[in-house]
This record gives C-alpha cells, sequence and structure tokens, in this order.
C-alpha cells in the first residue's frame, strides 16, 4: 500500500506536540478521555525529563500537521524488552500504509537502542479488533490474554515481536 504523499517524520518533540497528540488520539474514537490524558502525559515526561524519561517518540506528519506516533521505550528491569505505549494515526490517514510505516521505523530505532522484544497490548473488546489484526499484520504474536483486566469483558491482549539483532 502506498503511504500519502509528502509525509515527513521525526523524533523531536516540538511546543504543540502535547495538543496534537491529544487530537490524533481523540479522533481514532478508541480511547476514552482517560487515555487520551495518559497520552499526552507521556509527551510532557518527555519534555520535562528527556531521555531519562524513557519514553521516545516517532511522528509522522504532513504539511506540518500531525497524522500519527508512536511511543515506547525500554521496559525498567529488562535487558531487551521495549514497549509500544501507543501509536494512533488519524482515521483520514489509515489504510495506506503510514501505521505499518510508523511502526517498522519505531522497531529499527528500537532495535538500534537494544530491543530483542517489543511488547504491545490492547483491549480484548470486539471494537479493537482491527488493532489486533494490525499487530498480525506487523509480525505480532499474541503471548496472553489477561481476562477482565481493564473491566468486567474487557482484557487485556499482550503481543509479542522478536526484534533482529541491530
Amino acid at each position: 500500500m502506498p503511504e500519502p504523499s509528502g509525509i515527513v517524520y521525526r523524533r523531536d518533540l516540538l511546543p504543540g506536540d502535547r495538543e496534537a497528540v491529544g487530537r490524533v488520539v481523540r479522533a481514532t474514537g478508541f480511547f476514552s478521555a482517560e487515555e487520551a490524558a495518559i497520552a499526552q502525559e507521556l509527551v510532557d515526561e518527555r519534555m520535562a525529563r528527556g531521555e531519562a524519561s524513557g519514553y521516545s517518540f516517532l511522528f509522522a506528519e504532513a504539511e506540518g500537521n500531525l497524522l500519527g506516533y508512536t511511543c515506547f521505550g525500554p521496559i525498567a528491569g529488562s535487558v531487551h524488552s521495549f514497549d509500544l505505549y501507543w501509536i494512533a494515526v488519524l482515521p483520514g490517514a489509515q489504510g495506506r500504509g503510514l501505521g505499518k510505516n510508523l511502526m517498522a521505523e519505531s522497531e529499527r530505532i528500537m532495535a538500534v537502542c537494544g530491543a530483542r522484544r517489543v511488547y504491545a497490548d490492547t483491549s480484548a473488546r470486539p471494537q479493537y479488533e482491527p488493532t489486533r489484526a494490525f499487530y498480525r499484520s506487523c509480525g505480532y504474536t499474541q503471548e496472553a490474554l489477561l481476562v477482565d483486566f481493564y473491566a468486567p469483558g474487557d482484557g487485556k491482549a499482550i503481543f509479542v515481536k522478536i526484534l533482529p539483532a541491530a
């Protein structure tokens, strides 16, 4: 699938990223107000603490507008495991390869930083089947299902991908 034209990727955070991340996360229609606030708090943490925050970002934008992003970082206490905390793409930019390109570049960055395993979790609710299918299409395997994790009837599906050595 061709990616939308004119996409620029960047890792550095800019002053407007907090609000832009909130807009993207809310626009997906998948996340609660509390979850959107958490996504924005991770931007705040990175802005305040830099690399010491443990959060890295990759932004995809066109004409200065954020279309999608990832947030990832090493799992404290592990030797080579990273968490993919967030991946979100505006609905109008979905289905054209942007999410897969964001994922692949994020994995490349993680591998360079020593990652050998990347973990991603999502809800087990039916609404999230497209998310789970996306992870599988990117080479992730569901390793666990924690029943009723988020709420009764809302389990947590944990996916993993083994990365090649950088």
